[in-house]
């Protein structure tokens, strides 16, 4: 029979590096506190690492650093509002940078989110959850409501012919016809730019 920590550790390689984790990700496997216990065991070997109290990743290589990467901000976000149950929307400079909107990497990385204003701190970086209910995204699939903020951080005035043809390489075709499906309600000219980005990339109906 496999130990907790080997079923872990399985599980985690099956996700790929650079995503983040906590202990509930794996109650499936085990108790709160075995999981607990295992994935401390697990970093202390060295095998994952601890980014702050409770969340662990599975590091990317870095080739400069000849070592592992710096954690990923957007999987740690992503494993903290898994671990509530919160809904997260990535807002401002953080949606840009997810898009490849921009190269700017975001000082603090904010998301809107449907549970407590908090802001969580690891070595070299800060995520910040604004608590805030969003009628215009807080019905719209996590890439189209992604894409909705990043559109809106830019501004009309900025949204060129690069802009478009970077959303065309970040989204795929079911992606950019789903987001024409569900974006009808949002800011006219957001849901314009989804609806040419749609059209012109021949996307599909479904």
């Amino acid at each position: 029979m496999q130990s907790t920590s080997n079923k872990l550790l399985a599980s985690i390689y099956g996700t790929g590096r650079g995503e983040a984790f906590t202990p509930k990700d794996f109650l499936r496997i085990g108790s709160h506190a075995a999981v607990r216990q295992a994935l401390s065991r697990l970093s202390a070997d060295g095998r994952i690492r601890r980014v702050m109290h409770g969340v662990y990743d599975y590091p990317a290589y870095s080739r400069v650093r000849q070592g592992p990467a710096s954690p990923n901000p957007d999987a740690i976000a992503r494993a903290i509002a898994r671990a509530h149950g919160w809904t997260l929307v990535p807002s401002g400079e953080t949606a840009l940078n997810l898009l490849g909107l921009s190269t700017q990497v975001p000082a603090r990385w904010l998301y809107f989110s449907d549970g407590p204003t908090k802001t969580y701190e690891w070595e070299g970086g800060a995520l910040h959850f604004r608590r805030r209910t969003n009628k215009e995204t807080g019905k719209l699939s996590p890439k189209t409501a992604l894409l909705v903020q990043a559109l809106k951080a830019l501004g009309e005035a900025h949204v060129d012919e690069w802009v478009l043809e970077t959303l065309r390489s970040r989204l795929t075709a079911k992606e950019r016809a789903r987001a024409f499906r569900e974006a009808r309600y949002v800011t006219a000219w957001v849901y314009a730019i989804i609806k040419r980005l749609a059209i012109e990339g021949d996307a599909p109906d479904a």
